[in-house]
């Protein structure tokens, strides 16, 4: 039985008529139904009654986010930004593809006031917290991320999707509903058991975990000479240190300085050319997506160039707040 899944597709665009047609072709080859409400701009709240009507009966939403902000609704907020709220409330799958440099577009393509720029600015910054996304620069990107991006959440987050009335026995359809029950069973089953930090979220026999210690080497430059430092601090601590950093998606090159800079002062070494030796960053990453707090996946930036982005699980997010908030003194 052959399964169809709609999309939404909203966007904060910079004058992408054409890659948006490529991205709707994108979708009907992948045999999903784009939808969307481009062409037809909420003027007046029962416009956005039927707006919302449409995000019920999609499967899954995609954003592409430009250099604009877009038309603002009667809550001062855009009517992409309005849409991504509904679609987040309603716990659509959302699949993000935002602009990697904003600054760098012509300025007939961005805003002009300074507002619409703060108010694209936070938007981005909400867009881009709690899950990955990926950048783009050119928008003949686009319909190769959409489908890499999307193809991938599908696989990942299968939706209930639409099947051709002629198509779909009442057998049928059961046994794929019990399918997905028991697949929301045992995934319920797993979060179950992983809660509290002693618990990771991946399967791996004897893993170590937060409170577990690990050795980190490296070397900084004092005088003539290059002097090696050894750190040894727990899966918790290191997670401690880098975790505010990853509220929104950054490059791997960045944690690694915000790792190195915290131990260089914490150990009293100079940080002219200090360094971190990058086969132990390396074992601090594969250990924090073992541990379920960190999601890395690549990410192109500028020409051919791709690097790593790392960004919380919504586990790491838990445990971010749990051991960054400041908690009352005993009186």
């Amino acid at each position: 039985m052959d399964k169809r899944y709609q999309v939404f597709v909203s966007s904060t665009y910079v004058d992408l008529k054409e890659e948006r047609q490529k991205v709707n072709q994108t979708l009907m080859e992948m045999d999903c139904i784009p939808a969307g409400m481009e062409l037809f701009p909420a003027t007046d709240e029962e416009q956005w009654e039927f707006i919302k009507k449409i995000i019920d009966d999609c499967d899954y939403y995609l954003l592409i986010i430009g250099g604009r902000y877009g038309s603002l609704s009667s809550e001062g907020i855009s009517y992409t930004e309005q849409e991504f709220d509904y679609a987040v409330e309603r716990g659509i799958r959302v699949v993000a593809l935002v602009h990697g440099s904003p600054g760098e577009l012509p300025s007939n393509k961005t805003d002009v006031s300074d507002e619409a720029r703060r108010k694209l600015d936070a938007f981005r910054v909400k867009v881009s917290t709690g899950r990955l996304v990926k950048y783009w620069e050119n928008g003949n990107e686009l319909p190769g991320l959409v489908s890499l991006s999307l193809t991938k959440t599908i696989k990942a987050f299968p939706a209930v999707g639409w099947v051709r009335a002629s198509e779909g026995s009442s057998e049928q359809l059961l046994k794929e509903i019990n399918e997905l029950r028991k697949e929301n069973d045992r995934l319920n089953l797993e979060l179950s058991q992983c809660n509290g930090l002693k618990k990771p979220i991946c399967n791996v026999a004897n893993l170590a975990g937060f409170d577990d210690e690990y050795t980190l080497h490296g070397s900084y430059w004092n005088g003539d000479a290059s002097i090696g430092w050894v750190a040894k601090r727990t899966w918790g601590k290191i997670f401690y240190y880098i975790s505010p950093y990853l509220k929104s998606p950054q490059k791997e090159s960045a944690i690694k300085e915000v790792l190195l800079e915290v131990l260089c002062r914490e150990l009293g070494c100079g940080s002219y050319m200090s360094d971190l030796q990058d086969q132990d960053f390396q074992t601090v990453a594969i250990q924090m997506q073992a541990l379920g707090v960190v999601e890395i996946l690549p990410s192109n930036s500028a020409g051919d160039v791709v690097e790593p982005m790392w960004g919380l699980t919504v586990e790491g997010e838990r445990l971010m707040v749990e051991l960054r908030a400041i908690k009352k003194k005993d009186v």
